[in-house]
């Protein structure tokens, strides 16, 4: 690489332990995120869980859980079956996610 060109997927800590890159920064710092607002919204906004399609009570804490497990599968699927980028599970994980926090 030249050395004005930043490498976006390099490791952010070269001979560290784990092999931080920025977008392997940026996913954790975007999950911390959503856990803070969440709790946030919790405490600001308390709801009484709802019954959805699936027949469970969730809360606003379920959802998310539910779409962020379904959206890791969605993203795995995508790359064992079409490949890199995973750009169109990260759009299809997107629409699962709004469709789980309206109707579950």
């Amino acid at each position: 690489m030249e050395d004005d060109v930043k490498d976006w997927f390099g490791s952010l800590d070269p001979g560290g332990w784990m092999a931080w890159t920025f977008p392997t920064a940026l996913f954790f710092t975007i999950i911390a995120g959503l856990l803070i607002l969440f709790t946030w919204l919790a405490i600001r906004f308390p709801e009484t869980p709802r019954k959805g399609v699936l027949g469970i009570m969730t809360t606003r804490g379920d959802r998310l859980f539910i779409s962020l497990l379904g959206s890791a599968f969605i993203c795995l699927i995508w790359l064992g079956v079409m490949g890199v980028p995973v750009w169109g599970g990260l759009a299809v994980a997107l629409i699962y996610a709004a469709a789980v926090f309206r109707w579950v």
